[in-house]
């Protein structure tokens, strides 16, 4: 007879509540405390639009040898929602911890950097990687935020 695996909850994650990464929970933690207003992954941003591909267009499969007809598809629009805003939407905090090679993260990141640019969107922007990076992107902010009044 084969031993069952019982699924346990992982208490990190419990400890995480919404966020989810270590990095995430203390980018919220630090903001609160420092009194910056701010949502979570409250935004998506559109980046790219959803296309018809009318060519000829064959497409590997998981479970089948041969590829697939996909010629006339859909294609999905390319979304990106940011970790944290600004609720006036004068900055962006991203956080990132370790990303595989295979991760699509920088080539979409890298599109919402030109959409910011190419829509006048005006948001100072930030990718912090660890709780240095955090807390060097939340002075920045605050800098910012009373040199402007």
């Amino acid at each position: 007879m084969k031993k069952q695996k019982r699924k346990r909850s992982s208490l990190k994650k419990k400890s995480l509540g919404k966020f989810a990464s270590a990095i995430e929970k203390y980018c919220s933690d630090q903001l609160r405390e420092r009194g910056v207003k701010f949502t979570y992954e409250s935004k998506e941003f559109l980046l790219m639009e959803s296309f018809r591909f009318t060519h000829k267009y064959f497409k590997m499969t998981a479970k089948k040898k041969e590829m697939s007809d996909r010629t006339d598809s859909i294609q999905q629009p390319i979304r990106y929602t940011p970790d944290f805003i600004c609720k006036d939407h004068k900055w962006i905090i991203e956080t990132k911890g370790y990303l595989p090679s295979h991760h699509d993260f920088p080539m979409r990141w890298k599109l919402f950097l030109k959409h910011i640019i190419d829509n006048d969107l005006g948001y100072e922007v930030f990718l912090a990687k660890n709780k240095k990076q955090v807390d060097q992107a939340i002075d920045e902010i605050i800098k910012s935020k009373n040199s402007n009044g």
